[in-house]
């Protein structure tokens, strides 16, 4: 049977942990806080919070502690009235999530420690969609928004990223904005659609920008269709402009040809009747 030392034995309790841990969850580019409870006799102990779950070595890689608060997107307090200290991570990435230790150092024996998971969403919209316009014409976006924010200001800009979006809803711009309070949603109707309007869209009515309280839209615009030749071949698109051209050039035809047509056969009778007097007096001649 394999013995195990007291060094493996040590090194196997040190790193059990814990019964149970607390689940928290965040955005993208927000910020989460969790806390972790401590006994009175611990009030001056030192605090620390490290990534992973491995006990033995937690301390020497906190992130922060009760003697260095602040580690960048990292801040701890502790709260020694109500016995607990705190985490708040700001600027959250999904590289954030993960398993975190909450360790209070003991003079001897193990130090305390309790487990918290953090899960970092993605930082997402209540719904995308997919638009299409044509250029020259009008196209209009729907925004819903929580009935809660019917008296907030309502929102359209344009950009790849929410961070780095340009407000479009300006006096005199060809963008207009028509709020429905009754079903909780707004209409942005852009005019004279441009080529360069084409791309990502965000609206909205939280100037927070809370996750789940907005809509992204992306916006494609294309060219109004024109005859194009092919091959010796003429393919004629379906705009108004071609079938009024064809239209014109199509009614003279049709009104032109009969009366033509009328006078051919007046004066074909005309040689006819020419044909048969020559032909009846030349008869008359030879019977006398």
């Amino acid at each position: 049977m394999r013995m195990w030392s007291l060094q493996n034995l040590s090194f196997i309790l040190c790193n059990t942990c814990c019964d149970r841990s607390n689940k928290v969850q965040s955005y993208e580019t927000g910020s989460v806080s969790f806390s972790c409870q401590y006994q009175s006799q611990y009030q001056e102990n030192l605090k620390y919070i490290c990534r992973g779950n491995q006990l033995s070595s937690c301390l020497q890689q906190a992130v922060v502690t009760s003697d260095r608060q602040q580690n960048g997107q990292f801040r701890l307090t502790d709260d020694k009235e109500s016995r607990k200290f705190t985490m708040t991570i700001t600027n959250l990435t999904q590289r954030d999530s993960g398993s975190y230790l909450c360790g209070v150092r003991r003079n001897t024996g193990l130090d305390v420690f309790s487990a918290v998971e953090v899960e970092v969403k993605e930082w997402c919209c209540v719904k995308t969609s997919k638009l299409s316009g044509t250029v020259g014409r009008q196209v209009n976006m729907q925004c819903p928004y929580p009935p809660q924010h019917r008296d907030n200001r309502k929102f359209l800009c344009k950009g790849d990223h929410r961070n780095n979006c340009t407000n479009m809803v300006t006096n005199g711009s060809r963008f207009t904005l028509q709020d429905d309070v009754a079903s909780s949603s707004f209409l942005v109707m852009i005019t004279e659609l441009k080529a360069g309007d084409a791309g990502t869209y965000w609206c909205g009515s939280d100037s927070q920008w809370s996750a789940n309280n907005y809509t992204k839209i992306q916006l494609s615009v294309v060219l109004e269709t024109s005859t194009v030749a092919e091959h010796g071949r003429s393919q004629t698109t379906d705009t108004p402009g071609n079938h009024i051209k064809d239209a014109a050039l199509f009614h003279p035809v049709v009104f032109i040809v009969p009366p033509v047509l009328i006078l051919m056969i007046i004066l074909g009778a005309e040689v006819n009747m020419d044909r048969n007097r020559t032909k009846s007096a030349e008869e008359e001649e030879d019977v006398s």
